[in-house]
């Protein structure tokens, strides 16, 4: 018995595709966690402590809360392949094939607009005009190093500028990048859309779905809050 030296194309393996990827607020989610944290520890303490009405209500307020923090905090993301970009903000999904996308951006928030004119801001990307200043004046003491022919002088804090973090007292300023995160990541986006707005996978159309999974127990939570204030 022969054994056949190659394969037939239905036979290979189908080449991977590469990752999504995937950007996010650190301090969103650092932000997020610590207020679950807050809010379950007091509403659990009037849920078995409280008496009275006091254990319906932390439960109403819960039900409420609960659901809105995670949607605006630990909830927004933003996801970039090479077929589309799916924005997941708090209340809704967004899925946008490169195709479809006109343009990107940013000025006080971080925004993609699609080519039937919808705009959609990116949640989980947000401007930081403290970051954008700090990189626009490390941009103009290097240039201000290379004009007199020396060295930007390069120092090490161990923090970069992701979130807001960065060295004190504005240490730091003559070294790191001259543009601000957020805009780094919108200036790979923009990328994507030049290297994939006219491949044939990234055609489409716009999709948005609403998540009402965020939506119908923040709703529930509010009517049931409502109803013990008006009767209580």
């Amino acid at each position: 018995m022969t054994t056949p030296d190659h394969q037939s194309p239905a036979s290979q393996p189908p080449v991977p595709t590469a990752k999504d990827r995937i950007y996010r607020s650190p301090m969103a989610l650092v932000g997020g966690v610590l207020l679950l944290v807050v809010v379950g520890w007091l509403g659990f303490d009037a849920l078995f402590q409280g008496h009275g009405r006091t254990p319906w209500l932390a439960l109403a307020a819960m039900i409420l809360i609960v659901p809105l923090v995670i949607a605006f905090t630990l909830r927004p993301a933003v996801f970039a392949g090479e077929a589309r970009l799916r924005v997941r903000n708090p209340f809704r999904v967004i899925s946008l094939p490169w195709g479809q996308v006109a343009a990107l951006r940013s000025g006080f928030s971080n925004e993609v607009v699609a080519k039937s004119g919808g705009k959609y801001q990116l949640w989980a990307i947000p401007v930081s005009l403290r970051a954008r200043k700090k990189a626009e004046m490390r941009k103009s003491r290097a240039a201000a190093e290379a004009a007199r022919g020396g060295e930007p002088t390069r120092r090490s804090f161990g923090f970069g500028t992701v979130g807001g973090f960065g060295a004190p007292g504005g240490a730091g300023l003559k070294s790191g990048p001259t543009r601000a995160d957020t805009d780094q990541v919108m200036d790979e986006l923009r990328e994507l859309l030049d290297r994939h707005g006219e491949a044939q996978p990234a055609q489409g159309e716009v999709a948005v779905r609403w998540a009402y999974e965020v939506i119908a127990p923040a709703l529930a939570g509010a009517v049931l809050l409502l109803i013990l204030l008006v009767t209580g």
